[in-house]
């Protein structure tokens, strides 16, 4: 019985995850039978300075960065990357899967004795396929919007929510600031007026039985794009001197139900609900 039952759970400790993941010159691909279809993420998309809101994208927001395959899983089920910036901040990814969600845990360091101007970054999830709203399927590259949401007024809040702007220097799209960042450092996008109530963005697949959703921590903006793309974007800040930063991120790819999700990313991110508390 002993042996049985060491056998049993032996081959459960090792059983491959549902979700794999596998990375090829800055994409992430996040795959598992039970999903609509591949999704990619452009990770990374960017490393941003500050002062970015009303500034030219290419001139002055892109910091340069290189990244770098480290180690990966035969599995699929771990990937090791390493991003180095043009101004010498080094940041590990380590990126790991399970049956409903991709874990990333990241490490920034500045080796220089400057200030790093990176402030933020952009990992950037493409969902067209997930909400059935893909190239191969519409022309419209916002048909996604209507099954996007984030929470607004204590609520889920449906794309394009109430007070939806229109005006910035490159459109269209739509930022939500995090608590305590400043407005003029996020995307150069139009701007919403109100701090979200949590740090997730997501939408609904095609069918309507799963959720997708993420969330950084810490994070500099929540943005719906112009890729058929939502983003969590994470938080630099400028790393001083000899500075590292220890960040954390979800991709939640769960069935549909908006309450279990919400319980999940509460225990995953108890920083936030401080942060937006206040």
């Amino acid at each position: 019985m002993r042996i049985i039952l060491f056998i049993l759970t032996s081959s459960f400790v090792s059983a491959v995850p549902k979700l794999t993941v596998t990375w090829e010159k800055n994409w992430l691909y996040i795959h598992g039978d039970h999903l609509p279809g591949v999704m990619r993420v452009h990770y990374l998309e960017a490393y941003c300075r500050a002062n970015s809101q009303t500034t030219d994208w290419s001139k002055h927001t892109v910091v340069g960065h290189e990244t770098k395959l480290v180690s990966a899983a035969r599995d699929g089920s771990k990937i090791e990357l390493l991003c180095v910036l043009s101004d010498g901040v080094t940041v590990k990814h380590t990126i790991t899967t399970t049956d409903d969600e991709v874990d990333f845990r990241l490490t920034a360091h500045n080796p220089s004795d400057k200030r790093s101007e990176a402030h933020w970054a952009q990992p950037c999830v493409r969902v067209g396929v997930f909400t059935g709203t893909g190239a191969k399927k519409t022309s419209n590259k916002y048909a996604y919007v209507e099954k996007s949401f984030i929470f607004l007024d204590g609520k889920q809040a449906m794309m394009p929510t109430r007070d939806w702007a229109m005006e910035a220097r490159y459109i269209p799209g739509q930022v939500w600031t995090a608590p305590g960042v400043a407005r003029a450092d996020v995307n150069p996008r139009p701007l919403h007026k109100d701090v979200p109530d949590n740090g997730l963005i997501g939408c609904y697949s095609l069918d309507e039985k799963m959720l997708f959703a993420t969330a950084w921590e810490p994070y500099q903006e929540l943005f719906q794009g112009v890729g058929r793309c939502l983003h969590s974007d994470f938080r630099l800040g400028g790393l001083k001197p000899d500075q590292t930063l220890r960040i954390k991120g979800k991709i939640y790819l769960v069935e549909n139900n908006l309450k279990a999700l919400l319980i999940r990313y509460r225990k995953d991110f108890p920083d936030h609900l401080k942060k937006h508390r206040n």
